[in-house]
């Protein structure tokens, strides 16, 4: 029998170890990108702490999550720029340590100032991270090894944000505040550190500084800032009543046609849109927001009643949210192994499905209901995100050639971030406006001439003791059912908005492996 040649065994040892680095440093960027996007809703559940600890009154509070947001959607698209020019590794290590001790600097802010300051900084770091792990992914990882990344990335992406309440709220409940951000700042050094020693899959190219567009950028920092403060702050202060949300309004428009001018005339610009000629990823930005609409209007929604109709406390909440994670993480296997039996296409139409049934259910909801019947919705609603966040990310940047992966990624993320902020500004006018109108549709059945209404206010006059007492409490299940009907319409809306999704699928083409694309021992080794 012939010897076998140590230097045949060699090379294949030698990729083993490689794919193995790669798997490594993939995984730190992951949590990483895990407390990235945590930090959007981790705040969420406990406003009214920080409020009474920064000695802040309730409009000034929500400064704290809108200036992460801007900070945010302004970075997403600008990494990919930035990780060509710094390297994968280095942008994405500044990026950890940045967001790392921008995040210990909350933890220490003395006053509503300091934190909206420091709340840019770790917004504006820790949103280079979400989109630079997506595109890395594409990098590391040949075709036939990208499934396993693919739902890990998507199991992040969607659970971070689900359970973004359940955390602060345990956090604010067994601590203080100031552990929503300390949280972040071992975790943090750690990703640093091993993404500095594992993660070399490109190299610096120092030249893009000189052909930098100092113009698109202001436009699109403009543009993007002005448009996600306008969605936020609008729906709280009647839109266009208020001057700030008017003048904001206006810069956005005009900052947004000189943008959208200047990335297609300029030579180099800052973002390139012409990865939008690209069928696949133009639908799966269309996905994408419409997956952030949902996401985000879900999460927000389900806190928002009950605290509301049922008055649970933010620990409370989080018990109820959790389910969601925890379909989410369970559906991680299997959506590894349907990936290799059936299309994306097929994925995608399932998970929206499910997430459509899961806000269906939810729009039944009573003003009995508790955590019991919170828990088949999330479950769909878990299982459907993962499926869907999964197969739209391959079906966007699927199809794209390996130089343009960065770019897209940037933009892919920050659509599904920018179509976050505009549900949940469509939620907060929808609510005021149905709010109102089942008032007036209640208000005018509920006579005190009915029979109904005489017995019922008989009976709380029996109860509290006072005609007035009676009127006050007849008011109060008013105001709950009203709450109720509102919320099943909210539902019912997002529902349907995602059914009306399954309507681009027969657009969408099947990704197919793009030449060029590397593997697993080129990205560890930094072939590029």
């Amino acid at each position: 029998m012939a010897a076998i040649s140590p230097t045949a065994v060699a090379p294949a040892v030698d990729e083993r170890a490689l794919a193995r680095l790669a798997w490594f440093g993939f995984i730190a960027m992951l949590f990483g990108n895990f407390m990235a996007i945590l930090d959007i809703q981790i705040v969420a559940s406990s406003i009214n702490q920080l409020q009474a600890g920064l000695s802040a009154s309730a409009d000034e509070i929500q400064w704290v999550q809108t200036s992460y947001l801007i900070a945010e959607v302004i970075a997403i698209p600008l990494s990919g720029y930035l990780s060509r020019l710094l390297s994968t590794r280095i942008y994405f290590v500044i990026s950890a340590l940045g967001f790392t001790l921008a995040s210990l600097a909350c933890a220490t802010a003395w006053n509503l100032e300091s934190m909206i300051v420091f709340r840019v900084i770790q917004g504006f770091l820790g949103g280079g991270m979400i989109p630079t792990t997506s595109a890395s992914m594409y990098l590391m990882f040949p075709p036939a090894k990208r499934v396993l990344p693919q739902v890990l990335f998507g199991l992040i992406a969607t659970l971070a944000p689900s359970i973004g309440p359940t955390v602060g709220g345990w956090l604010t409940e067994s601590a203080s505040w100031h552990w929503l951000f300390l949280i972040n700042v071992l975790p943090g050094f750690a990703v640093a550190y091993a993404v500095w020693h594992l993660v070399k899959i490109d190299q610096p190219q120092p030249e893009l500084l000189k052909v930098i567009d100092l113009r698109g950028l202001l436009f699109m920092a403009v543009f993007l800032g002005c448009f996600e403060y306008t969605l936020d702050e609008g729906p709280r202060n009647d839109w266009f009543s208020q001057d700030s949300v008017a003048v904001c309004a206006v810069l956005a428009v005009l900052a947004g046609m000189l943008f959208f001018h200047r990335m297609f005339t300029a030579e180099h610009p800052v973002v390139n849109l012409r990865a939008f000629a690209d069928r696949n990823f133009a639908l799966g930005t269309v996905l994408a927001m419409s997956v952030g609409i949902s996401l985000y209007t879900l999460i927000y929604l389900t806190p928002l009643f009950l605290g509301q109709v049922r008055g649970y406390n933010s620990l409370q909440i989080g018990h109820v949210m959790i389910a969601q994670g925890v379909a989410m993480f369970l559906s991680a296997p299997l959506a590894g192994r349907l990936a290799k039996l059936i299309r994306p296409k097929t994925m995608l139409a399932i998970g929206i499905c499910n997430v459509s049934i899961g806000a269906w259910l939810n729009s039944r909801l009573t003003a009995d209901w508790s955590v019991v019947e919170f828990i088949v919705p999330q479950i769909f609603r878990g299982n459907g995100f993962l499926f869907c966040m999964f197969s739209m990310t391959n079906i966007a940047l699927g199809t794209l050639p390996m130089s343009e992966v960065k770019n897209a990624s940037g933009l892919f993320n920050v659509m599904r971030n920018i179509g976050g902020a505009i549900g949940l500004a469509l939620i907060n006018t929808l609510i005021n406006e149905r709010s109102w109108l089942h008032w007036q549709m209640l208000g005018e059945s509920v006579r005190a001439s009915r029979p109904p209404v005489r017995e019922m206010l008989a009976t709380g006059q029996a109860i509290t003791g006072s005609e007035a007492g009676a009127m006050s409490l007849l008011m109060r299940q008013m105001q709950q059912q009203v709450a109720v009907m509102t919320y099943g319409d909210m539902f019912a809306l997002i529902s349907m908005m995602m059914a009306s999704v399954l309507l681009i699928l027969p657009l969408i083409r099947t990704p197919r492996p793009q030449p060029g694309n590397g593997s697993g021992t080129e990205a560890a080794t930094g072939g590029h």
